[in-house]
């Protein structure tokens, strides 16, 4: 039965939209960079990722202008694309932005989260730490953003929900390097707000996840102190040449 709007006009069911080429490549190129197999700074060539994600240029070329526009490459001019380099700033903001964002998710979801949405807790814990003791950093991060989610959904609030996930992949583009560094610990503290989650403790639930995400910011920023990332080559420009006659 098809729904009316408040002109009296007809109104159709919106129908889901196939994501379109151009739209898979920058998934599939985001994804590479988060997982730190396109690191920062790197040089991005076109068909070299054109060869290995199995399309044309054409769409990789599409999908690293609209990358660019999003903070995840830098184009230059007569070079080409690279791997943004964030800098310490813009991680400190961002991971600032998320500790708000988490901090109330806990809260809340200590408030509305059920018996099953703790189960489903624990079991992504478990399953963080079987990935850091088998040293599988690529899924400790997978599953460690899976928890983190959850308990944003848990929280019950879909505007909260909707903002923690515009941040969240960027999230695991910083916190991938820092993920074995942190290991056990962090699904330690896991643990702890699991706990207090299923105990109600709104108080007890914030306070944990706001110093866990302080950890990993801590952590973020002494690694680049100590491991500075190189920046992308800045672009040349070129001198005109005057024509002599």
């Amino acid at each position: 039965m098809l729904l009316s709007d408040q002109a009296g006009q007809t109104a159709a069911p919106k129908i889901p939209r196939p994501a379109t080429l151009r739209e898979s490549v920058i998934e599939a190129i985001q994804e590479l960079i988060v997982s730190g197999q396109l690191k920062p700074g790197q040089h991005l060539v076109e068909s070299e990722l054109a060869e290995l994600l199995g399309v044309s240029r054409q769409p990789v070329r599409e999908a690293l202008q609209q990358l660019s526009g999003e903070g995840w490459v830098d184009l230059f001019p007569g070079q080409g694309a690279f791997v943004h380099v964030p800098t310490v700033e813009e991680a400190d903001q961002l991971l600032a932005v998320r500790a708000l964002l988490e901090t109330e998710s806990a809260r809340l979801a200590a408030k509305n989260a059920g018996e099953d949405g703790v189960k489903r807790l624990r079991e992504l814990c478990a399953r963080g730490i079987a990935a850091v003791r088998s040293d599988d950093v690529e899924a400790a991060v997978a599953t460690n953003s899976e928890l983190h989610a959850l308990v944003t959904g848990l929280s019950g609030n879909k505007v909260l929900a909707e903002l923690a996930a515009q941040v969240a992949r960027r999230v695991r583009w910083y916190h991938t390097p820092v993920a074995r560094q942190r290991g056990m610990a962090s699904w330690e503290e896991h643990s702890a707000l699991i706990d207090a989650i299923e105990a109600g403790d709104e108080r007890r639930a914030a306070e944990i996840m706001r110093e866990h995400t302080e950890h990993t910011r801590s952590s973020y920023m002494k690694q680049r102190e100590n491991e500075p990332v190189e920046p992308a080559p800045k672009p040349v420009r070129r001198r005109r040449t005057r024509k002599t006659g």
